[in-house]
């Protein structure tokens, strides 16, 4: 049997039965919720579970999990494309949506694709909550956001973004702490030290590892900085945190550092 013959008779056979997709609205409109970081809307869905509600949803594979593998990557390609068009950084978007897609390969009840489907939303609708904050930034300053966020791994100064934006270091400076409210360098220390903290939950990396991959000059600056902005030592904060948000899948500990 050819593939249109097949897909005629599948066709019949669905309008026998009556089967009818949800409206594209609820769809619709939960993709937004998302993007423009309502927590409170998107939070409610996954109260009411409106992931692993079947009913007016297609049917993607005979297996109930691996059907329910599928619409979850779908939902995550369409909330990625969506959160980049409502200005979350490209690179920051695509690989927080690889992390998630990942994490699907070693779940294996739908108890537990659905607990993490509401991590990833909680997890962009949040980070679009937080974005919403800046927007309304100038081209140069969400440029330089951009960059401290693809290179946070380097050693990153003025120079450098005044040189990827084409203003002079004085000018840009003045213009970003306008807009953002904190002097370059000050930003820079501030998600140097979010990526510290989200590598000491989630890592086994030693303090000097840390401070290397980070690029501080030394492990006791990087000690001095983070105990400045998060008001505890590396050490503890690990003690009080390390693992403690990666309930809802299996035992395995993420491979790398949420972004």
């Amino acid at each position: 049997m050819g593939l249109l013959q097949e897909w005629f008779l599948h066709e019949t056979k669905n309008s026998e039965e009556e089967m009818e997709h949800r409206p594209q609205n609820e769809e619709i409109n939960f993709y937004r919720a998302v993007s423009s970081g309502d927590m409170d809307a998107v939070r409610r869905n996954c109260e009411q579970n409106r992931f692993t509600d079947t009913e007016g949803v297609g049917t993607l594979s005979r297996n109930p999990v691996t059907n329910l593998k599928y619409h979850f990557v779908i939902t995550t390609a369409f909330v990625t494309r969506l959160c980049v068009e409502a200005g979350m950084e490209m690179e920051q978007a695509f690989r927080l949506s690889d992390f998630y897609i990942l994490k699907l390969d070693n779940l294996y009840t739908a108890q537990a694709v659905s607990a993490l489907h509401d991590q990833m939303v909680l997890d962009f609708t949040g980070k679009m909550r937080l974005l919403q904050k800046n927007i309304g930034t100038s081209k140069p300053v969400t440029e330089c956001i951009d960059y401290i966020y693809f290179h946070i791994k380097e050693r990153i100064t003025v120079e450098d973004l005044a040189a990827h934006t084409g203003l002079s270091p004085s000018y840009l400076s003045r213009l970003f702490k306008k807009e953002i409210g904190i002097s370059i360098s000050d930003y820079i220390r501030e998600k140097k030290i979010e990526k510290a903290q989200n590598l000491l939950k989630f890592c086994d990396y030693s303090l000097i590892e840390i401070a290397t991959y980070l690029s501080f000059s030394s492990q006791s600056h990087f000690i001095q900085q983070f105990k400045k902005i998060v008001g505890m030592t590396p050490k503890k904060y690990r003690d009080l945190n390390y693992c403690t948000v990666w309930n809802t899948t299996a035992n395995k500990k993420p491979d790398t550092a949420a972004p």
